[in-house]
Protein backbone atom coordinates (compact mmCIF):
# COMPACT_ATOMS: atom_id res chain seq x y z
CA UNK A 1 0.00 0.00 0.00
CA UNK A 2 2.62 2.54 0.81
CA UNK A 3 4.55 1.52 -2.68
CA UNK A 4 0.74 2.69 -4.01
CA UNK A 5 0.73 5.62 -2.15
CA UNK A 6 3.94 7.23 -1.19
CA UNK A 7 2.87 10.37 0.88
CA UNK A 8 5.80 10.48 3.20
CA UNK A 9 8.06 9.75 0.26
CA UNK A 10 6.56 12.96 -2.24
CA UNK A 11 6.70 15.30 1.10
CA UNK A 12 10.63 14.33 1.81
CA UNK A 13 11.19 14.84 -1.90
CA UNK A 14 9.01 18.02 -2.82
CA UNK A 15 8.88 19.92 0.13
CA UNK A 16 11.42 19.13 2.78
CA UNK A 17 14.53 18.97 0.93
CA UNK A 18 13.47 22.17 -0.20
CA UNK A 19 12.25 23.81 3.37
CA UNK A 20 8.90 24.80 2.29
CA UNK A 21 7.56 22.98 5.12
CA UNK A 22 6.16 25.89 7.05
CA UNK A 23 4.28 26.43 3.94
CA UNK A 24 2.66 23.34 3.72
CA UNK A 25 1.43 23.67 6.99
CA UNK A 26 0.33 27.01 6.31
CA UNK A 27 -1.61 25.38 3.61
CA UNK A 28 -2.83 22.21 5.13
CA UNK A 29 -3.68 24.41 8.04
CA UNK A 30 -5.57 26.43 5.77
CA UNK A 31 -7.58 23.46 3.70
CA UNK A 32 -8.44 22.36 7.21
CA UNK A 33 -9.99 25.09 9.06
CA UNK A 34 -12.05 25.64 5.86
CA UNK A 35 -13.74 22.20 6.04
CA UNK A 36 -13.92 22.26 9.26
CA UNK A 37 -15.99 26.06 10.00
CA UNK A 38 -18.15 25.38 6.58
CA UNK A 39 -18.97 21.85 7.75
CA UNK A 40 -20.00 23.32 11.38
CA UNK A 41 -21.75 26.33 9.67
CA UNK A 42 -23.59 23.55 7.49
CA UNK A 43 -24.76 21.76 10.71
CA UNK A 44 -25.88 24.98 12.53
CA UNK A 45 -28.00 25.60 9.49
CA UNK A 46 -29.56 22.26 10.04
CA UNK A 47 -29.47 21.05 12.81
CA UNK A 48 -30.67 23.73 16.25
CA UNK A 49 -28.87 22.50 18.67
CA UNK A 50 -25.50 22.54 17.06
CA UNK A 51 -23.57 25.40 18.52
CA UNK A 52 -23.43 27.98 15.96
CA UNK A 53 -21.43 31.20 15.84
CA UNK A 54 -21.36 34.26 18.50
CA UNK A 55 -23.60 36.72 19.37
CA UNK A 56 -23.86 39.07 21.59
CA UNK A 57 -26.34 40.30 24.07
CA UNK A 58 -27.20 43.18 22.00
CA UNK A 59 -27.48 41.32 18.70
CA UNK A 60 -23.90 41.72 17.55
CA UNK A 61 -23.17 38.56 14.99
CA UNK A 62 -19.25 37.73 15.37
CA UNK A 63 -19.26 36.04 11.96
CA UNK A 64 -15.99 34.07 12.16
CA UNK A 65 -14.23 35.92 9.80
CA UNK A 66 -13.60 37.89 12.92
CA UNK A 67 -11.65 35.39 14.51
CA UNK A 68 -9.79 34.70 11.34
CA UNK A 69 -8.78 38.29 11.00
CA UNK A 70 -7.23 38.45 14.66
CA UNK A 71 -5.54 35.20 14.05
CA UNK A 72 -3.84 36.26 11.09
CA UNK A 73 -2.93 39.43 12.90
CA UNK A 74 -1.52 37.68 15.66
CA UNK A 75 0.42 34.89 14.32
CA UNK A 76 1.32 37.99 11.46
CA UNK A 77 2.69 39.93 14.09
CA UNK A 78 4.90 37.09 15.84
CA UNK A 79 6.33 35.90 12.55
CA UNK A 80 7.24 39.45 11.18
CA UNK A 81 8.33 40.21 14.43
CA UNK A 82 10.42 37.02 16.33
CA UNK A 83 13.08 34.93 14.47
CA UNK A 84 11.41 31.99 15.84
CA UNK A 85 12.25 28.12 15.55
CA UNK A 86 10.68 25.15 14.73
CA UNK A 87 8.47 24.05 15.77
CA UNK A 88 7.19 27.60 16.86
CA UNK A 89 7.57 28.60 13.32
CA UNK A 90 5.47 25.78 11.98
CA UNK A 91 2.89 26.40 14.88
CA UNK A 92 2.84 30.16 13.93
CA UNK A 93 2.53 29.27 10.51
CA UNK A 94 -0.55 26.94 11.37
CA UNK A 95 -2.75 29.39 13.28
CA UNK A 96 -1.61 31.88 10.69
CA UNK A 97 -3.32 29.19 8.05
CA UNK A 98 -6.19 28.65 10.27
CA UNK A 99 -7.03 32.75 10.50
CA UNK A 100 -6.68 32.49 6.54
CA UNK A 101 -9.27 29.63 6.34
CA UNK A 102 -11.57 31.27 8.39
CA UNK A 103 -11.55 34.53 6.89
CA UNK A 104 -12.07 32.78 3.22
CA UNK A 105 -14.72 31.19 4.05
CA UNK A 106 -16.63 34.54 4.65
CA UNK A 107 -14.74 35.77 1.70
CA UNK A 108 -18.41 36.71 0.12
CA UNK A 109 -19.48 38.67 3.25
CA UNK A 110 -16.62 40.75 3.14
CA UNK A 111 -16.50 41.61 0.33
CA UNK A 112 -20.06 42.82 -0.90
CA UNK A 113 -20.45 43.97 3.21
CA UNK A 114 -24.23 41.73 3.49
CA UNK A 115 -24.62 38.28 4.58
CA UNK A 116 -24.66 35.97 1.34
CA UNK A 117 -23.52 33.23 2.80
CA UNK A 118 -26.68 30.84 2.06
CA UNK A 119 -27.03 32.72 -0.84
CA UNK A 120 -26.05 32.28 -4.51
CA UNK A 121 -23.47 35.14 -4.11
CA UNK A 122 -21.89 33.20 -1.26
CA UNK A 123 -20.35 30.98 -3.49
CA UNK A 124 -17.55 33.34 -4.57
CA UNK A 125 -16.25 32.32 -1.01
CA UNK A 126 -15.69 28.85 -2.35
CA UNK A 127 -13.78 29.93 -5.53
CA UNK A 128 -11.35 32.29 -3.27
CA UNK A 129 -10.49 29.28 -1.74
CA UNK A 130 -10.15 27.26 -4.79
CA UNK A 131 -7.71 29.94 -6.07
CA UNK A 132 -5.75 30.11 -2.73
CA UNK A 133 -5.20 26.77 -2.27
CA UNK A 134 -4.06 26.57 -6.05
CA UNK A 135 -2.04 29.05 -5.82
CA UNK A 136 -0.49 28.34 -2.09
CA UNK A 137 -0.05 24.82 -3.82
CA UNK A 138 1.88 25.78 -6.39
CA UNK A 139 4.25 27.41 -4.08
CA UNK A 140 4.93 24.61 -2.09
CA UNK A 141 5.88 22.55 -4.70
CA UNK A 142 8.60 25.13 -5.56
CA UNK A 143 6.87 26.49 -8.87
CA UNK A 144 8.27 30.03 -9.42
CA UNK A 145 6.38 33.06 -10.85
CA UNK A 146 8.17 34.52 -14.03
CA UNK A 147 10.63 31.71 -13.45
CA UNK A 148 12.94 31.62 -17.14
CA UNK A 149 14.70 28.29 -17.81
CA UNK A 150 17.50 30.71 -19.40
CA UNK A 151 17.44 34.46 -18.71
CA UNK A 152 18.71 36.71 -21.12
CA UNK A 153 19.23 40.36 -21.33
CA UNK A 154 17.00 42.58 -19.10
CA UNK A 155 14.89 43.56 -21.88
CA UNK A 156 14.11 40.55 -22.25
CA UNK A 157 13.53 39.52 -19.15
CA UNK A 158 11.16 42.76 -18.56
CA UNK A 159 9.05 41.44 -21.80
CA UNK A 160 8.91 38.14 -20.82
CA UNK A 161 7.62 39.40 -16.99
CA UNK A 162 5.34 41.93 -18.97
CA UNK A 163 3.62 39.32 -21.15
CA UNK A 164 2.99 36.92 -18.18
CA UNK A 165 1.69 39.94 -16.32
CA UNK A 166 -0.32 41.05 -19.17
CA UNK A 167 -2.04 37.60 -20.32
CA UNK A 168 -2.68 37.17 -16.21
CA UNK A 169 -4.44 40.39 -16.48
CA UNK A 170 -6.55 39.54 -19.21
CA UNK A 171 -7.42 36.15 -17.95
CA UNK A 172 -8.51 37.75 -14.53
CA UNK A 173 -10.66 40.61 -16.68
CA UNK A 174 -12.20 37.79 -18.22
CA UNK A 175 -13.74 36.84 -14.65
CA UNK A 176 -11.01 33.34 -15.58
CA UNK A 177 -9.14 34.43 -12.00
CA UNK A 178 -8.13 30.59 -11.23
CA UNK A 179 -6.36 30.62 -14.66
CA UNK A 180 -5.12 34.11 -14.68
CA UNK A 181 -3.66 33.12 -10.86
CA UNK A 182 -2.17 29.85 -11.65
CA UNK A 183 -0.75 32.19 -15.19
CA UNK A 184 1.88 33.93 -12.65
CA UNK A 185 3.20 30.73 -12.38
CA UNK A 186 2.59 29.37 -15.28
CA UNK A 187 2.32 31.65 -18.48
CA UNK A 188 0.08 28.86 -20.94
CA UNK A 189 -2.25 29.10 -18.36
CA UNK A 190 -2.83 32.49 -18.03
CA UNK A 191 -3.07 32.64 -22.50
CA UNK A 192 -5.40 29.88 -21.95
CA UNK A 193 -7.75 32.41 -20.18
CA UNK A 194 -7.05 34.79 -22.39
CA UNK A 195 -7.79 33.71 -25.11
CA UNK A 196 -11.21 31.85 -23.91
CA UNK A 197 -14.97 33.19 -24.16
CA UNK A 198 -15.03 35.99 -21.06
CA UNK A 199 -18.05 35.16 -17.96
CA UNK A 200 -20.90 37.24 -18.66
CA UNK A 201 -20.67 39.67 -15.82
CA UNK A 202 -16.74 40.44 -15.86
CA UNK A 203 -15.30 43.56 -16.42
CA UNK A 204 -13.93 41.97 -19.76
CA UNK A 205 -17.90 41.30 -21.07
CA UNK A 206 -19.20 44.41 -19.89
CA UNK A 207 -16.53 46.32 -22.03
CA UNK A 208 -16.18 44.23 -25.00
CA UNK A 209 -19.18 41.97 -25.51
CA UNK A 210 -22.65 44.23 -26.53
CA UNK A 211 -25.93 43.82 -25.45
CA UNK A 212 -27.45 40.46 -27.61
CA UNK A 213 -23.99 40.55 -29.05
CA UNK A 214 -23.29 36.71 -30.38
CA UNK A 215 -20.27 36.42 -27.50
CA UNK A 216 -22.79 37.61 -25.29
CA UNK A 217 -25.12 35.23 -26.04
CA UNK A 218 -22.71 31.96 -26.12
CA UNK A 219 -20.86 33.07 -22.95
CA UNK A 220 -24.79 33.16 -20.73
CA UNK A 221 -25.52 29.97 -22.36
CA UNK A 222 -22.14 28.21 -21.12
CA UNK A 223 -22.02 30.09 -17.49
CA UNK A 224 -24.99 31.05 -16.90
CA UNK A 225 -27.27 28.17 -18.37
CA UNK A 226 -27.72 25.53 -14.99
CA UNK A 227 -28.09 22.84 -17.54
CA UNK A 228 -25.16 23.24 -19.56
CA UNK A 229 -22.52 19.90 -18.86
CA UNK A 230 -19.86 22.21 -17.10
CA UNK A 231 -22.04 24.61 -15.07
CA UNK A 232 -24.11 21.43 -13.43
CA UNK A 233 -20.94 19.77 -12.54
CA UNK A 234 -19.27 22.72 -10.67
CA UNK A 235 -22.42 23.23 -9.20
CA UNK A 236 -22.47 19.65 -7.90
CA UNK A 237 -18.93 19.85 -6.78
CA UNK A 238 -19.64 23.16 -5.07
CA UNK A 239 -22.80 21.75 -3.38
CA UNK A 240 -20.71 19.15 -2.15
CA UNK A 241 -18.18 20.89 -0.39
CA UNK A 242 -20.54 24.35 0.88
CA UNK A 243 -23.70 23.30 0.69
CA UNK A 244 -26.66 24.64 -1.19
CA UNK A 245 -27.32 27.89 -1.57
CA UNK A 246 -30.70 29.22 -0.73
CA UNK A 247 -32.25 33.20 -0.91
CA UNK A 248 -32.69 33.08 3.37
CA UNK A 249 -29.51 32.42 5.47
Amino acid sequence: MASLFPVGHIYDLVVADDGRQRAFVCLAALLIAFLAIRTSARMTRRFSWWPGGVETSGGVHLHHFVWGIFLMLGSGFLGIGLHLQDPWAGIDAAVFGVGAGFTLDEFALWTRLEDVYWREEGRSSLEAVAVVATVGALVVIGVRPFELDDPGSAIAVSAAIGLSLLLAAVAILKGRIMLGAIGLFVTPVSLLGAVRLARPGSPWARRRYASGSEKLTRAERRFDDPDAPGARLTRRLMDAVGGRPSETP
